[in-house]
C-alpha cells in the first residue's frame, strides 16, 4: 500500500511562492505517474500538473502553465510542486496522487483526474 503525505501549504499574499512536497511511503514512486490535484470550495477536483513515471514528461493545466513546476526525486521518494506568482484563484486544497498505469500520459492523468492513491491534501490560501 502506498501512502502519500503532503506538506508546505499555507496562507500567502498574491504574488508569493510556495513549494508543496509529497512524501511517499510503503512503495517506491518509481512505478507511478504522479499528479497534483486541487479542489476549491464548491468546485470539482482538477488536475493541476502531472508527471509521467516512464519518460518524465509533464503536463500543466492552462491556469498554472508558466507559474507552477512539478518535479520528482525518486531517491527521496518525494514529489514537489513549485508554485510561483500565486493568485487568489489558486486557493484550494492541493493533494498529490499516484496512478499505476505508466502508459497513461501525464495529460490524460490530469484531464481525467486519474489516481490509485491520493493523499489527504494541504490547504493553500492566497489572500491579501
Amino acid at each position: 500500500q502506498l501512502q502519500l503525505v503532503e506538506s508546505g501549504g499555507g496562507l500567502v499574499q498574491p504574488g508569493a511562492s510556495l513549494r508543496l512536497s509529497c512524501a511517499a511511503s510503503g512503495r517506491t514512486l518509481d512505478y507511478y505517474d504522479i499528479g497534483w490535484f486541487r479542489q476549491a470550495p464548491g468546485k470539482e477536483r482538477e488536475g493541476v500538473s502531472c508527471i509521467n513515471g516512464l519518460d518524465g514528461s509533464t503536463y500543466y493545466a492552462d491556469s498554472v502553465q508558466g507559474r507552477f513546476i512539478i518535479s520528482r526525486d525518486n531517491s527521496k521518494n518525494t514529489v514537489y510542486l513549485e508554485m510561483n506568482s500565486l493568485q487568489p484563484e489558486d486557493t484550494a486544497v492541493y493533494s498529490c496522487a499516484a496512478f499505476g498505469d505508466l502508459l497513461t500520459t501525464a495529460q490524460r492523468m490530469c484531464h481525467l483526474v486519474l489516481y490509485d492513491y491520493r493523499g489527504q491534501g494541504t490547504q493553500v490560501t492566497v489572500s491579501s
